[in-house]
């Protein structure tokens, strides 16, 4: 069984998607990785990469074209002063000369050599293929599969080596709800605990705090980014930030210089009822729009949909308990990342072979269950909440205008995250044995949808939105 840690889950990365930017990125690098491991990639002399599918369809609005570049480069997305990307891509483009993986110098041109072919390979809707040309007059060609939340495979699942988990075994090892709840029973535990059961297999507990620290910092980080950030988002749709403004109505006078005294800011500032909703989209919409402009965030499980979770997190920790600290933080991340590999397995996390309710839907079902631990709701409650919120976005579409994660994605992530927190409120009002739809049935009817689903409607800009809203439009 494939075994995925939260860490696979929850990854750190460039906007803006997980799929058409992280996930090539990775390709690239692990590209490279494998011509050195064969001692060949000195001896490349020129390099073509097609981008098939999805990933041509709308890999110009989704910077994939920049991503694969970056990762030809040698540089690394959770390292990389993201300040510097547009530099490190102009001067791509006016010299035409590319250091293949930090050390190799090659010619390139950054409008030629990366090629957009309309047609899907059989395997994943997002294909990208490496060709280099050997100075023996052989040529070295991979093609790898971007398969969603900056997972990459060749073709086969367990091929996947970015999992480092997938060749481990677990004590507990879970593809279903049911599995998960039958651990809870068996074990007496609750669902973020039989989750660090499974993770120490894989992690010390200081290496795993440390990893979540940082996850949390950097989800932290972007929400104070986005709501100290205004203007436009690039990309010629025009759309201005509005995280900036509701924020600046809601703050207050109360003085802060960081994040951690932002958060304590929010908590002394008086929350009327209506103001909830504010804040929560708020943060949603924050993420989303460093997102949107090649900010730092964490794939949770998508780029997409990466405002979701740290929306309904901060949610908790500053609305509904203002005493919730790092132990809390860890819980909602544990459960969180075991429901979204529950959706992976079963399912997808991927637009674009399941739409939209492969991202905003399993993020706010992942939010959902995570909140409703916190809440004190039993592992039955908590899968009812993840069903809840995904019975909810079933049939969502992905339709792009421009190829942009801009419009509809970023207010989606502000749906996700109230109907997260409407999600876990009904579940801790319910009895689960009452409860007509288990969580594996939800997973398994959003995989038959998603098969239905017309692949105009799946990351395509094909339809929908993407060609109801003329881009003159805007």
């Amino acid at each position: 069984m494939e075994c995925i840690s939260v860490f696979d889950m929850l990854k750190i990365g460039v906007g803006p998607s997980s799929s058409h930017t992280l996930g090539p990125w990775r390709a690239a690098e692990r590209w490279i990785e494998e011509l050195r491991e064969n001692n060949q990639l000195k001896q490349v002399e020129k390099i073509q990469v097609i981008l098939y599918g999805s990933l041509s369809l709308t890999g110009k609005g989704h910077a994939t074209d920049t991503a694969v570049a970056l990762g030809l480069l040698g540089t690394d997305p959770v390292t990389i002063p993201v300040e510097k990307i547009t530099s490190y891509i102009t001067e791509l483009k006016e010299t035409k000369k590319l250091l293949f993986g930090g050390e190799h110098p090659l010619a390139f041109d950054f409008d030629t050599d990366i090629i957009f072919k309309r047609e899907f390979l059989p395997f994943h809707a997002n294909g990208i293929e490496f060709r280099g040309q050997l100075k023996n007059g052989k040529t070295n060609s991979e093609t790898y599969y971007s398969i969603g939340g900056g997972f990459v495979v060749k073709e086969e699942r367990a091929n996947s080596k970015e999992n480092k988990a997938v060749f481990k075994t677990f004590p507990f090892p879970i593809k279903t709800g049911e599995e998960l709840l039958a651990f809870c029973k068996q074990e007496q535990k609750s669902i973020s605990e039989i989750v660090l059961e499974n993770e120490r297999s894989l992690n010390s507990d200081d290496e795993i705090n440390a990893n979540i620290h940082h996850i949390w910092n950097t989800m932290l980080e972007c929400m104070y980014t986005g709501c100290h950030s205004e203007g436009t988002l690039p990309g010629g749709l025009n759309v201005r930030r509005r995280a900036y403004d509701i924020h600046k109505k809601l703050k207050g006078t109360l003085p802060y210089s960081n994040p951690k005294e932002w958060i304590e800011t929010i908590r002394d500032t008086e929350v009327k009822f209506r103001q909830i909703l504010k804040w929560v989209s708020c943060f949603a919409l924050s993420v989303n729009e460093v997102n949107a402009s090649l900010g730092r965030v964490v794939t949770a499980p998508t780029n997409g949909s990466a405002g979701v979770i740290p929306a309904v997190l901060m949610y908790y920790l500053v609305i509904e308990n203002h005493d919730g600290d790092f132990d809390d933080v860890k819980r909602f991340l544990l459960v969180a990342s075991e429901i979204g590999s529950i959706f992976k397995k079963g399912a997808t996390i991927s637009a674009a072979m399941g739409g939209c309710q492969a991202e905003i839907g399993v993020s706010s079902a992942m939010a959902a269950g995570a909140l409703t631990e916190l809440m004190g709701g039993t592992p039955e409650q908590v899968l009812c909440a993840a069903e809840i919120a995904m019975e909810h976005h079933l049939g969502l579409t992905c339709d792009p205008i421009g190829g942009l994660v801009q419009v509809p994605c970023i207010e989606r992530n502000s749906m996700g995250a109230i109907k997260a927190i409407n999600a876990a409120e009904l579940a801790m009002d319910t009895d689960p044995e009452t409860a007509k739809v288990p969580l594996d049935k939800v997973v398994n009817t959003m995989w038959e949808t998603a098969k239905d689903m017309s692949t105009k409607y799946k990351e395509t800009s094909e339809g929908g939105l993407a060609v109801g809203v003329f881009l003159s439009d805007c």
